[in-house]
């Protein structure tokens, strides 16, 4: 089994991805494969809405300059699917954001790829906002009919500057459970 992290936040080694690192070492310890794929940062287009997707129907997106095919094949080769984001504005990252769109019709017009794959989202925040971005990406996993654990608590961690998330001992907490919870449901689902 093999569950796959998308960081959507710029920074790379900021608080989002102290988040996703304590809910892979979760399922790590649990014999799961884990990966983390940057696309923060990286300069990924927007869906064009252009639908070759549905015509080709080759499990790609058109747009072929950035790694979103990349991370599309990712996911669908993944068992479980971590999509961890940075808040802003209330939102995720224009990056993750742009994944989400093009992977998402990808997905559907190639026979929903996705379904039935364990999907999780992972929030880092300063204050507030996290909650429409926690809500964004449960929204991706919903329509591509993913199951999805749930936690203790939302998916959160709050923190400013890089590292201040490892003091949000509840949000930890929450990371820690979230990952047992998706090693439970991963081997339930394979077993």
């Amino acid at each position: 089994m093999k569950v796959v992290a998308f960081n959507g936040s710029p920074r790379k080694e900021g608080n989002t991805a102290f988040l996703i690192k304590h809910v892979l070492e979760e399922l790590e310890k649990e014999g799961i494969e884990t990966e983390i794929v940057q696309v923060g940062g990286k300069s990924i287009h927007g869906c064009t809405a252009c639908t070759k997707c549905f015509e080709n129907k080759d499990r790609k997106c058109v747009i072929d300059k950035d790694i979103v095919n990349d991370c599309i094949e990712k996911m669908f080769e993944a068992d479980g699917i971590i999509l961890a984001s940075s808040t802003y504005f209330a939102d995720l990252t224009p990056e993750l954001k742009a994944l989400i769109d093009r992977a998402g019709f990808v997905a559907i017009a190639n026979g929903e790829i996705f379904k039935r794959k364990v999907g999780a989202a992972v929030v880092a925040v300063r204050r507030a906002g996290a909650v429409h971005a926690f809500d964004s990406i449960n929204h991706f996993f919903t329509i591509s009919q993913m199951i999805i654990p749930g936690s203790n608590y939302w998916n959160i961690g709050i923190g400013l500057a890089e590292g201040d998330v490892e003091k949000d001992e509840e949000g930890i907490r929450t990371m820690q459970v979230l990952g047992q919870n998706m090693a439970w449901l991963l081997k339930k689902l394979n077993a």
